[in-house]
């Protein structure tokens, strides 16, 4: 149990101290890092404990974590497709497992295992090779058959009544599910004791540049002077990097996910059906929380829409044939900032100063640690870390892309 639940319940009702602080804005800061989501709040919180660097912003035009971090459906997990991939999600599904004591905080980290369903021939293939791949590398993923899923999950259909039968799964123990606003506020928390200034309801609205370095930033509560400027805005990742004058090859697709009713515990592992575009877990309160792919059309919406309701209910019946009387209680929108080959951009950007931690599409909150924990190194020395070189901007121009399309499960 964590130590403050006890240290809260022997002072009784006193109200816990506010978890970070509100300060007026500086003239200057040494890093100013725009976005306030968990990758944002990650790169301030390594920085200062592991680079010694607390001279840092957060600008977020909203509330911490009101992006990409409290719209995503929770789902943890290495098992990705290149060797690139899955080394560097292995490091953040390693820095997960230790969050909970290194911030004296309960981030409801729940390693159940993820099961990615198999309906055809070919799909059963690429399991076969991403299961390899992934031992290569050490990541605890293998391939497994009807019988064994449903030993894993009672309620799946494994018969051949539907129309995309179950021919196979690639098993991944350690994937599983964590509970998104308490990463967000334990990276804040976390950052904010160290002395990194948050500001809310800040948005950035110039970036100014000298002879190709950054020099400061302009918001809607002031100007900022800086030599160093992180984007980590996701969805919004182009238009923060159009203010710096630089080109993102990134393109912002809405992505849908919705809860049902609370019902009793039933689904302890995570299913996703890359077939039937679908993907399902289970919370601690009982809710299934269900995505699906992304919208067919470029959009900043993040509005609810009926096709996806009735897809995935058709879908969700496809392998749970028993819930059709369960009710879906709200549905949500987020955004993807997709790359052309389905990989994230981290590192430099042609105009010095000006970093960025982009282009993540569905995979953002997963990577969140490592993502955080690699870009303070970089932006302390000035060095690209061996994790994050293949993920560099400049890797389209070179053609030595990470085709990571296949490891989303889910149809982009």
């Amino acid at each position: 149990m964590p130590i403050q639940l006890i240290k809260q319940a022997i002072n009784g009702n006193r109200p816990l101290p506010r978890m970070w602080q509100t300060h007026d804005l500086k003239e200057r800061y040494d890093v100013v890092i725009i976005g306030g989501g968990a990758h944002g709040l990650a790169c301030a919180y390594y920085l200062a404990k592991n680079q010694g660097i607390t001279d840092v912003a957060i600008l977020e035009k909203r509330y911490i974590g009101s992006g990409g971090s409290g719209r995503n459906t929770t789902i943890i997990r290495s098992n990705y497709l290149t060797p690139e991939g899955v080394r560097f999600y292995d490091e953040s599904v390693k820095l997960y497992e230790q969050m909970s004591a290194e911030f004296d905080f309960n981030v409801m980290f729940s390693q159940r295992g993820h099961l990615t369903l198999a309906h055809t021939d070919g799909a059963l293939r690429t399991m076969r090779r991403r299961a390899e791949v992934n031992q290569l590398q050490g990541v605890d993923s293998r391939v497994i058959y009807p019988e064994e899923i449903k030993r894993l999950c009672p309620p799946i259909d494994v018969s051949e009544h539907p129309r995309y039968p179950i021919l196979g799964a690639l098993y991944h123990p350690p994937g599983g599910i964590i509970r998104h606003d308490a990463v967000v506020w334990g990276y804040a928390t976390h950052a904010d004791r160290m002395g990194v200034h948050i500001h809310q309801l800040t948005e950035v609205i110039g970036i100014e540049s000298e002879q190709g370095k950054v020099t400061a930033v302009n918001t809607s509560r002031g100007r900022i002077k800086t030599g160093m400027v992180l984007n980590a805005t996701a969805g919004w990742c182009t238009t923060i990097a159009d203010m710096a004058d630089v080109r993102l090859p990134v393109t912002t697709f809405p992505l849908q996910a919705c809860v049902t009713e609370p019902l009793k515990p039933f689904l302890d592992v995570v299913i996703v059906s890359g077939s039937l575009h679908v993907y399902v877990s289970q919370s601690d309160r009982g809710e299934l929380v269900m995505g699906a792919a992304v919208d067919p059309f470029a959009s900043y919406s993040t509005r609810g829409s009926l096709g996806f309701t009735e897809g995935i209910a058709g879908h969700m019946l496809e392998l749970f044939p028993s819930l059709s009387h369960v009710r879906i209680l709200r549905q949500w929108g987020g955004l993807c900032d997709m790359t052309p080959d389905y990989s994230p951009i981290m590192g430099f950007t042609p105009v010095e100063g000006f970093v960025v931690d982009v282009g993540w599409g569905t995979y953002g909150f997963k990577a969140s640690p490592v993502s955080g924990k690699r870009m303070a190194e970089l932006i302390a020395t000035n060095k690209t870390p061996e994790l994050l070189r293949p993920f560099r901007l400049s890797r389209f121009s070179e053609n030595d892309l990470v085709g990571e399309k296949g490891a989303a499960s889910v149809g982009h």
